[in-house]
């Protein structure tokens, strides 16, 4: 059967994250439905992986088969756009390798997470406001303590089905754009829920609730008890995923 990676983007804000659920609103379920009866045969997609409620992508990539190849790519990107609504945007939809999978054959993801610095109208429903501001430096001091780890359990959802909670951290960091905080992270893999734990333990430290001590002594006990309060998912977006160079299968684009 032919593979698809489909690229897109959405708006979390009422949707109860990527997977689908029993009776809640899902993207995952919202984008079956679309390319279902855009294509005329049932399609089930196979996402990069879960966001939580609330949470947002600006690149998101899944794959799905079909029974017979598709032709006019661009058109379909055309006619499901209009399907999906006004919180789903499709990118793009490529032929893969038939081994290429959207979640296992990706190198990375990189989240972002948004601070507004002042009251804004037309970034509040996608940033946080918190108070006091953090101290930058402070928060990016203890990022470099993260990556002297791999195992991150303490900044994990409990009683989630892994089987292990390793992650290797290519980047994590915060910027000042001038009118927002943004901590960017990067790894092979996340755990369910580790990015807010994250943010909320970082901000902490940034206001001077907690030191880098006692960040060392919070990863080192395993406990998700002592980490930070998980911040709102609101302000979170899954911003980029990485995959091999060359995974469309160029023999038989369509």
């Amino acid at each position: 059967m032919p593979r698809y990676f489909i690229e897109l983007a959405y708006n979390g804000s009422n949707y109860h994250g990527w997977q689908i659920q029993p009776g809640t609103p899902t993207v995952q379920e919202e984008l079956n439905r679309a390319l279902s009866i855009l294509l005329r045969e049932d399609i089930n997609v196979v996402g990069a992986g879960r966001t939580d409620t609330g949470v947002h992508a600006s690149f998101y990539v899944a794959h799905f088969d079909t029974a017979d190849p598709l032709t006019g790519l661009e058109q379909i990107v055309y006619k499901l756009n209009r399907i999906t609504g006004k919180a789903i945007a499709i990118y793009d939809i490529y032929i893969v390798e038939s081994g290429m999978h959207a979640r296992f054959s990706a190198l990375s993801r990189t989240y972002k997470y948004y601070i507004d610095k002042q009251k804004d109208p037309f970034t509040c429903d996608f940033a946080w406001k918190v108070y006091p501001l953090p101290d930058i430096g402070k928060m990016n001091e203890a990022c470099r303590i993260l990556f002297e780890y791999t195992d991150f359990t303490s900044f994990s959802k409990l009683h989630t089905d892994v089987k292990t909670n390793d992650c290797i951290l290519y980047e994590a960091y915060w910027e000042d754009t001038g009118k927002q905080l943004v901590f960017t992270i990067k790894a092979n893999r996340f755990l369910r829920n580790m990015v807010r734990a994250v943010v909320g333990t970082l901000l902490e430290i940034g206001q001077g609730k907690m030191n880098t001590t006692e960040l060392r002594q919070i990863i080192e006990s395993k406990n998700r008890c002592n980490a930070g309060t998980s911040v709102p998912g609101n302000a979170l977006f899954l911003y980029n995923i990485e995959y091999p160079e060359n995974i469309r299968d160029l023999k038989n684009k369509s």
